[in-house]
């Protein structure tokens, strides 16, 4: 083969293998592939880049176009996505948008849940609900702190069976007011004859704090004292529970309204409204969708007095379905609350705590309510599971 073929054949050679690379990398970046652009809000990406995957159950089927940066520090960041347009079927209004991690060290990339079938389509630039990403600085903190109090409790456990080991041969010897007990007979004798009396004091004791928490209750309803409540947001703490559930319905949420308490209260410790009409976008859904359940859940930040705290956000709670019920139409039957009091994770901006209203799909199941469910167990809301279901949006819809 003379030069010039040689020189040919390498040139065509060349151009082949650029034009494959151009083909491979524009289809791992849909170049030359039909696709339509969402986006998704969130206050920290923990590195997601430019780029990166989109997942739509679990299947590569998009990119990430763009990261923007909010104009102003109390905005999110918006995420855009470019997606193949044979997703359009399986991503509806309800889907949900979260960051997610390969592994536990690798690259972070977007993932799509799947939207539910009678949900509307998503259109051209829509942005759709997203999930907080789980940052592993974060885990690895917990993760110390719990082994941290693990270690204090084995001491603890250690310390105490020493000194119960201690007292037990103390006993034995005969030593103490209860190593007469059991050694001499005497002693027992003239100490249940004392506790005869002791037991008649307790007894009038009781029926005295019976008393004063019939009369503390009377004096809720009481007209001169009766404001000191009033101006806490309600009159009666029996009506804190009348619509209350134990815990939250099973299932993914079908719309997920969030607030921050700054935003709807005039006080850190009331529960007086001040900006009632940012509820109305809730409340207009409320009235035209048919809802299976919905859920006031309302928690505060990790500050203060915890029962407190927990009589806060169920009174908080009342209010806010008050007044969607008294200027909304809707069945008030299938809209319950949830007062979980101090929880875990609220960040600085959330220092007075937030309100969600937790739409569940027609046929969701309806939780016990709470004051049926009291004398079966004593376990406050506060220890319920929070509401960060997947369909959660940290922005008011």
């Amino acid at each position: 083969m003379s030069r010039t073929g040689r020189l040919g054949a390498f040139i065509f050679t060349s151009l082949t293998i650029l034009a494959v690379g151009i083909f491979i990398i524009g289809s791992r970046q849909y170049l030359f592939t039909s696709t339509y652009r969402l986006k998704a809000q969130f206050r920290n990406v923990v590195g997601l880049e430019d780029g990166a995957g989109v997942r739509v159950g679990g299947v590569q089927r998009g990119t990430v176009h763009s990261i923007d940066l909010p104009h102003q520090p109390g905005d999110k960041i918006t995420v855009v996505m470019d997606l193949d347009s044979r997703t359009h079927d399986i991503i509806k209004q309800d889907s949900v948008a979260s960051i997610e991690t390969e592994g536990l060290l690798g690259n972070e990339y977007m993932a799509i849940s799947f939207g539910t079938a009678g949900a509307a389509n998503v259109r051209n630039d829509d942005t759709i609900s997203s999930q907080p990403p789980i940052a592993m600085s974060d885990l690895i903190k917990k993760s110390d702190d719990l082994l941290d109090s693990s270690q204090q409790a084995i001491k603890n456990v250690t310390a105490t069976t020493a000194n119960l080991s201690s007292i037990s041969a103390k006993i034995d010897q005969g030593q103490g007011t209860i190593g007469a007990l059991i050694n001499d007979k005497t002693t027992y004798l003239a100490l249940n004859q004392s506790m005869g009396g002791i037991n008649n004091v307790v007894d009038h004791a009781q029926a005295g704090v019976t008393d004063f928490q019939e009369d503390m209750e009377a004096l809720k309803h009481n007209f001169f004292v009766r404001g000191y409540f009033k101006n806490r947001g309600y009159e009666d703490s029996a009506e804190l529970a009348k619509d209350e559930i134990v815990s939250l319905p099973q299932g993914t949420p079908q719309r997920t309204f969030t607030f921050e308490a700054k935003q709807l209260f005039d006080k850190v410790d009331t529960a007086r409204l001040k900006n009632q009409k940012s509820l109305d976008a809730a409340g207009d859904f409320l009235t035209d969708t048919d809802f299976g359940v919905a859920v006031v859940a309302v928690y505060s930040s990790m500050e203060g007095d915890a029962a407190k705290d927990l009589t806060l956000t169920q009174g908080r709670a009342l209010v806010v379905r008050e007044y969607l019920v008294e200027n909304f139409g809707f069945d008030d039957r299938r809209l319950k609350t949830l007062g979980m009091g101090k929880r875990t994770g609220t960040s600085p901006e959330t220092g007075w705590g937030a309100i969600q209203i937790i739409v569940y799909p027609a046929g969701t199941e309806m939780p016990p309510a709470r004051l049926a469910s009291v004398s079966a167990s004593s376990k406050p809301p506060s220890e319920l599971p929070p509401p960060g279901s997947p369909s959660t949006d940290p922005k008011p819809q």
